[in-house]
């Protein structure tokens, strides 16, 4: 091992209050990545290597060219399953000041990315956070991603299985993994501990979600498991009935059911079901299979049909499906056959939560029925950020953070919180963090923590939760500032007493490639230029009814387009009426249908897509966050996320 000395003072102060030691062990593979970027970063400098092959060395290691262009790079530091220690949280803080601009972004694939980092400096960053055992390895290009897991993944009264080792196993796993370096396009892998799906595997190249195959399910579908890993009969539009059978014949039997070829961008497609059930042991084996089938056939002369949701558009799901058990038939010949129960879960162990019988566990997923039946802001607090009902009696609860971002003060805070606390910190594909493994005694304290680092609103399952992509303000492709309409849209709700309602979650996009993840919830919208009165003006397409739980996906359908200052009137519109008009319990894709769907719905709305002369409303050809005329400025695409 290599051992980095940190001498600065500012690095010891950034980690004062946690556990990490002054020196610090490299992992030696970490240390090849960064001393070949600053000898592949001197050679671009000097000419010798050319930029398009330096663009795509600096992406495979997670760096990204931001719209301001020159120097301006943005890093995107990899979370798997979305894990932090106190160490790594106060070292983001450090970096948030020391190289970017004060702030880190959380993003709804656990990343935390820092902006206006300069290029010279990344080595520097590099090095800084492999200090504290964290990486942007692969977090870009034709590689496979961050692996996601299900936040509260060992917290969870839900749970069929703790699928945090076997998330961390398969990040561990692909990283540097010679098969997943150089793929067709980009690959990613999400893990949900349950059908809940949490952690929102139903839209990946690869979801998977714990799942029980029981004898009674067996011997009343009379199905034999295939020895050679056939596929079920299945036309992919429902998951297969779960075939029951089990190591002893009696048991039931905890594995995974996997789903391949999902996918959102300008054309979603739902993700399919690989197979009835897939064994613990054959996991890895699975997984590798997929990415191997991806590399050989995915599409390597257009990138816009390179991702594995369009090997079902070539090949049929039936004939991917058996590809990759071929493939996974003959993996056992490999020299690092990933084969078996993976180190990790050997040493952590995959065991659930386990449910409570003294507390009823709190409801999870979208469309959660969060209700605030307490005055007090602890108390509103309690009701909408905690969970509890897991067997072993500890609480989780979340700290709400606005559009994701997290300044350096509360990196560092958070980190404090941690270690006093004794709890661990994930983040959420919402953009938001979870502390797990409290008491109930801690919570005031916490909540008055959290308060200090204005963290504390009750908002993690609210309709004040907007998330949104980073949008015009970095991104090359998009088109709008996303992140000043989640604000206008926050502030409009919070003026209409509709911020604390639960079961709506609205998501933005500054284009159509739904990096803000429009498509898959209540209210969704992506940004699109629009002309009126001969002027560009910025535009946003609403979309009504995403949806993904239970093992299903719906996209949300197109309602209507309308001027971006108009978006947030169509939120606080649509939220009002779903309020006025659902049923006890009802969810908004129910309430939705039960309404005539989002066209109908749209209608009501057409008063909306107006834009009045310019010299009458300037401010509607200006962009949220800008000053000037709308203008759509979209760059050369290096790696859509």
């Amino acid at each position: 091992m290599v051992i980095i000395t940190h001498n600065e003072t500012e690095i010891a102060e950034a980690v004062s209050g946690t556990t990490l030691a002054p020196d610090t062990e490299l992992d030696p593979a970490q240390l090849a990545d960064i001393e070949k970027f600053e000898a592949q970063l001197a050679r671009y400098r000097s000419g010798e290597l050319d930029a398009e092959v330096f663009r795509v060395f600096r992406l495979t290691n997670g760096i990204y060219g931001q719209r301001q262009g020159g120097e301006n790079q943005m890093v995107r530091v990899k979370i798997p399953a979305g894990i932090l220690s106190p160490q790594q949280l106060s070292m983001l803080g450090y970096i948030a000041d020391t190289y970017s601009r004060g702030w880190g972004h959380i993003t709804t694939r656990q990343n935390v990315q820092f902006h206006y980092v300069q290029l010279d400096d990344v080595p520097s960053v590099l090095r800084d956070l492999a200090s504290v055992g964290l990486t942007t390895r692969e977090a870009c290009g034709d590689t496979v991603r961050n692996v996601q897991g299900c936040h509260l993944a060992g917290a969870c009264p839900h749970e069929v299985l703790d699928i945090s080792a076997w998330a961390q196993a398969t990040y561990r796993h692909f990283l540097h993994n010679p098969i997943a370096q150089r793929l067709p396009r980009k690959f990613k892998i999400n893990f949900s501990g349950c059908a809940t799906d949490c952690g929102q595997a139903m839209f990946n190249d690869i979801g998977i979600i714990a799942a029980v195959r029981t004898p009674s399910a067996f011997a009343a579908n009379g199905v034999v498991p295939s020895a050679n890993g056939s596929a079920p009969s299945s036309n992919g539009s429902d998951p297969p009935a779960p075939s029951a059978v089990s190591t002893n014949g009696t048991a039931p039997e905890r594995g995974f059911r996997v789903y391949v070829a999902g996918g959102l961008g300008a054309n979603p497609h739902p993700a399919l079901a690989l197979e009835d059930f897939t064994s613990k042991e054959d996991l890895l084996p699975t997984l590798e299979a997929c990415v191997r089938v991806f590399d050989r056939y995915g599409n390597r002369d257009n990138k816009l049909r390179a991702r594995m949701k369009w090997l079902v558009d070539t090949l049929g799901i039936d004939e991917l499906r058996r590809r990759i058990f071929h493939e996974r038939r003959f993996l056992l010949a490999s020299a690092n056959w990933p084969g078996g129960i993976p180190q990790e879960v050997l040493e952590h162990g995959d065991d659930p939560a386990g449910v409570s019988t003294e507390v009823v566990p709190t409801p999870m997923g979208q469309g959660t029925p969060v209700t605030l039946r307490r005055p007090g802001d602890y108390e509103r607090w309690s009701d909408a950020n905690v969970v509890r009902g897991v067997a072993k009696g500890t609480v989780s609860a979340y700290a709400w953070a606005r559009l994701g971002d997290i300044t350096s003060e509360q990196f560092r805070g958070l980190a404090a919180v941690s270690s006093d606390f004794g709890a661990e910190v994930r983040v959420t594909n919402r953009q938001n963090l979870v502390f797990r493994d409290l008491t109930e005694g801690q919570l005031p304290q916490l909540f008055a923590r959290l308060t200090e680092l204005d963290m504390a609103l009750p908002g993690a399952e609210l309709a004040r939760d907007v998330v949104a992509c980073p949008g015009a303000d970095t991104c090359n492709l998009a088109v709008t500032q996303s992140r000043g309409l989640a604000v206008a849209i926050g502030e409009r709700l919070e003026e209409e007493g509709l911020a604390d309602i639960g079961g709506i979650r609205t998501n933005i996009s500054g284009c159509t490639n739904s990096c803000g993840q429009h498509h898959a919830f209540d209210i969704g919208f992506f940004g699109a230029e629009r002309r009126a009165h001969n002027q560009p003006a910025p535009g946003y397409q609403m979309l009504l009814g995403g949806y993904v739980g239970q093992e299903k996906i719906h996209f949300g359908k197109r309602a209507l387009r309308l001027p971006a200052k108009n978006a947030p009137e169509a939120v606080v519109r649509v939220a009002r009426r779903f309020v006025d008009e659902r049923h006890l319990g009802e969810l908004f894709h129910e309430w939705l249908e039960r309404s005539g769907g989002a066209k109908e719905v749209g209608l009501g709305l057409k008063d909306l897509d107006d834009f009045p002369a310019p010299d009458v409303a300037p401010e509607f050809y200006t962009d949220f966050d800008e000053t000037g005329p709308y203008e759509v400025m979209v760059g050369d695409s290096e790696c859509a996320t």
